[in-house]
């Protein structure tokens, strides 16, 4: 019941990765692979304001200590062989320290070994079909009708009639938190993208060929993303939603969207008896010997 409840109510979610007003830097998102990327990002957002403050600080302080106005002269050399290795090696090491945590950190994403469970995914103009491999489930996902109707009225959507305009689905994906989940995902026409920022990557769906990846939500809420290809006229109206759950909701959700069994078939009919096993059948009585004329 609870979680028939939960699933019924997107809004009274957790929004714990959505945009915040005014915000500046990316998410931190709900998976190791999205916190992942935002460590790598710091770390370069990190070292730029040190390399920029360093660059700046050196162009400022050349600019008004050295400036004409107080008799400064240039200096008459055009060439300096130890400030040019200088500014040639610190550059190439800071990349390769750069580069070996985050090439770790790029191969991790793409380990989608000892996953728990795999979900594929494919792409349609203008919608996304979701398959639970080895569940016998699956289902499309489009935008919403409530949506979809407030984008041809022509109406001014807000905040308040629609928090999550053209970001909410008729089925949304079901993933249960604290689980290996691997995706494969492919197209059935155009080139789509898969983007759930708060999981912290985005996958290309590509007609012909599987792409893979993986994922392990560590919270439970309602995380939102888009295509983000651009795949025909309908591009903007092709939201995804993901609902993450905890495990036992999830095998109630996924049991309740599993096909009825067939029912079984009656016994057939008891096969007949060999001969040598029927009942022996009674003997006819003798004829009655014809009466003779005296």
């Amino acid at each position: 019941m609870l979680a028939a409840m939960a699933l019924s109510a997107p809004v009274a979610w957790a929004q714990s990765a959505d945009p915040k007003e005014w915000q500046l830097n990316m998410g931190k998102g709900v998976t190791h692979t999205a916190r992942m990327a935002w460590e790598a990002h710091m770390v370069a957002l990190w070292v730029c304001v040190v390399i920029g403050v360093l660059v700046f600080g050196a162009l400022f302080y050349a600019v008004f200590k050295f400036r004409k106005s107080k008799g400064a002269v240039a200096a008459q050399f055009s060439h300096n062989t130890k400030a040019e290795i200088i500014w040639t090696v610190i550059p190439i090491v800071i990349l390769v320290v750069m580069a070996w945590p985050a090439t770790a950190k790029l191969i991790a994403m793409y380990d989608t070994r000892d996953s728990e469970m795999t979900v594929k995914i494919t792409g349609y103009q203008w919608m996304w079909k979701y398959e639970y491999l080895g569940e016998d489930v699956a289902f499309t996902s489009r935008l919403d009708r409530k949506s979809d109707a407030l984008r041809q009225s022509g109406a001014v959507p807000t905040l308040a009639t629609d928090p999550h305009y053209l970001l909410d689905v008729d089925n949304a994906l079901v993933l249960p938190v604290d689980t290996k989940v691997r995706f494969v995902i492919t197209s059935d026409d155009v080139i789509h993208a898969w983007w759930v920022p708060a999981l912290g990557w985005k996958q290309d769906a590509v007609p012909g060929f599987i792409n893979e990846r993986w994922t392990n939500i560590e919270e439970v809420g309602v995380y939102r993303g888009q295509c983000a290809e651009l795949c025909g006229k309908d591009h903007g109206f092709m939201p995804i939603v993901v609902k993450a759950v905890s495990k036992e909701d999830f095998k109630t959700w996924l049991a309740s969207r599993k096909p009825a069994p067939a029912a079984e078939a009656a016994p057939a009919a008891a096969p007949a008896a060999p001969a040598s096993e029927q009942a022996p059948q009674p003997e006819a009585a003798p004829a009655t010997p014809a009466a003779t004329g005296a």
